[in-house]
């Protein structure tokens, strides 16, 4: 099956590196619905923040997923059809895992996934912070293994008028998504607005 060009796609999972000898990935979660990788789901493959898979791009089934203890706890191992050694594995590392919204399950309240944020205008209630880039999560010094405890980081790129002069950009800077200081998301309308605490951006600067 093609990837329907006009409809809205979500991230679910962003592919890491191989993870086993017969194909497996392991892989970032971009959602905490565990119900999303259900084997036997159609998902689709698309490029490092993409909005959507190719036009010819075709689908592919997740096969086997399950989520590792230990150094990789709070990943997920994924299994795709069409996958199946290490070098086939490796070509895949740095992609994306897509699904059709419309597929996805109703979020409870204050949740979201995290292709509704990126692309959003962040406001510290009615002062324009930037653009949300990308979203990061929490880990050990290693980089291995996800913090569950830690709030997610909005990386939020400038606009050009407070971007440093001299030819240089700005560095994105990192603000916690922390629900008590959540004041609304509107993914339609591509915009977050919060309530940021006093000295936050100066401690980011």
């Amino acid at each position: 099956m093609t990837a329907p060009a006009t409809a809205r796609w979500t991230t679910v999972a962003h592919l890491l590196r191989p993870q086993g000898r017969r194909g497996e990935l392991l892989a970032e979660p971009q959602t905490d619905l565990a119900e999303v990788f259900t084997n036997g789901r159609e998902v689709w493959l698309a490029p490092f923040k993409a909005t959507s898979p190719a036009d010819s791009a075709a689908s592919i089934t997740l096969e086997e997923h399950f989520f590792p203890t230990g150094k990789n706890a709070g990943r997920i191992v994924l299994k795709l059809s069409g996958c199946d050694s290490i070098t086939q594995a490796e070509a895949l590392a740095g992609k994306q895992i897509m699904v059709l919204a419309d597929a996805l399950p109703t979020l409870d309240p204050d949740t979201f996934f995290v292709g509704d944020l990126l692309g959003c205008a962040l406001y510290d209630g009615d002062t324009l912070i930037g653009k949300v880039i990308d979203v990061h999560f929490a880990t050990t010094p290693d980089g291995r293994t996800r913090l569950e405890d830690a709030a997610p980081l909005l990386v939020i790129e400038l606009p050009l008028a407070q971007q440093v002069s001299d030819d240089e950009d700005a560095e994105p800077i990192l603000i916690p998504f922390v629900h008590a200081w959540l004041v609304s998301v509107d993914p339609a309308a591509k915009r977050i607005t919060m309530n940021l605490p006093a000295g936050l951006l100066d401690a980011e600067e």
